[in-house]
């Protein structure tokens, strides 16, 4: 099987990997808070980078700028919370949209930050995807539907992550970035989960454990397979995660998208696959700038 082949179908795997969570954080969310189930998922997760820090687990003490790995871990943990919310009180399908604006986010977020130069053509894409955010919301109808703005403010605050992300990595291993956001998301959790605890079953500590392998393996089977081939085939598979939602929050959860919906996930995927494609068309070496 050669790159492209094996990208495709552990890109595929991974997203569907990463919609099963998602449904699975929508079932345990009928009786279970949002705020909780992102806490054991955080738990989870940082479980396994000790594991994966065993041969110096000190390295992380030893780092140069805690203020900003606090930063990135608390505006990780705010749009990750930002996300379980509206996987549990949105459909299935409108939640995993939300969460793929943040390369509209980017636009601004890099011009400020980083002092990066944006033309009118991707500013103006960014502009159609915000309008698809307000077409969730549907602000000027009597269904208006706020969630829309809190998982608009999930992928924000995910844009913030990739900024603090580009300044880390200029002096920080990938091992410590990797931990002391899973430290600081796990102890920012913590807090309203403790606020808003309900003791789980025995049946739902196994949705919650499933819940916490299911979005670390559905992220590492994503992240290996767009290193596999080319981002213009590969990333736009991520973007099936939509399409699961649909399907799967149609029969599991008889959700049925509506017109306005469908408006908003076509503005905000349209125009973050031309911003995602673009950019990394870019940084591509045999691509001129």
């Amino acid at each position: 099987m050669d790159g492209v082949r094996r990208g495709i179908v552990l890109v595929s795997l991974g997203s569907l990997t990463l919609v099963v969570m998602a449904a699975l954080v929508k079932h345990v969310g009928e009786r279970l808070p949002a705020m909780e189930i992102f806490f054991f998922r955080s738990l989870i997760g940082f479980g396994l980078v000790l594991a994966a820090c065993w041969r110096d687990p000190f390295e992380a003490l030893r780092t140069k700028r805690p203020g900003m790995h606090f930063v990135r871990g608390a505006t990780g943990a705010v749009g990750n919370a930002c996300f379980f919310w509206t996987l549990t009180n949105m459909m299935l399908a409108d939640a995993m949209a939300l969460q793929f604006s943040r390369p509209l986010f980017m636009i601004p977020l890099a011009i400020i930050f980083l002092g990066e130069f944006v033309g009118w053509r991707r500013a103006g894409v960014a502009l159609v995807g915000f309008l698809g955010i307000v077409a969730y919301a549907r602000p000027f109808t009597g269904g208006f539907e706020p969630g829309a703005f809190i998982g608009a403010l999930g992928a924000f605050t995910g844009g913030l992550v990739v900024i603090c992300i580009k300044r880390l990595q200029t002096s920080e291993p990938t091992r410590v970035i990797m931990f002391y956001y899973a430290f600081w998301n796990a102890v920012i959790a913590a807090v309203p989960a403790a606020i808003w605890w309900v003791t789980p079953n025995p049946y739902e500590l196994i949705i919650l454990v499933l819940i916490g392998f299911f979005g670390i393996s559905g992220q590492a089977l994503i992240t290996h397979g767009l290193s596999q081939g080319e981002a213009t085939v590969l990333v736009p598979l991520d973007y099936s995660r939509i399409v699961y939602s649909a399907i799967i929050g149609y029969l599991l959860f008889s959700e049925v998208p509506g017109p306005w919906s469908f408006v908003g996930m076509a503005l905000i995927v349209g125009a973050s696959l031309y911003l995602v494609l673009t950019e990394k068309k870019k940084q591509a070496p045999t691509q001129p700038d």
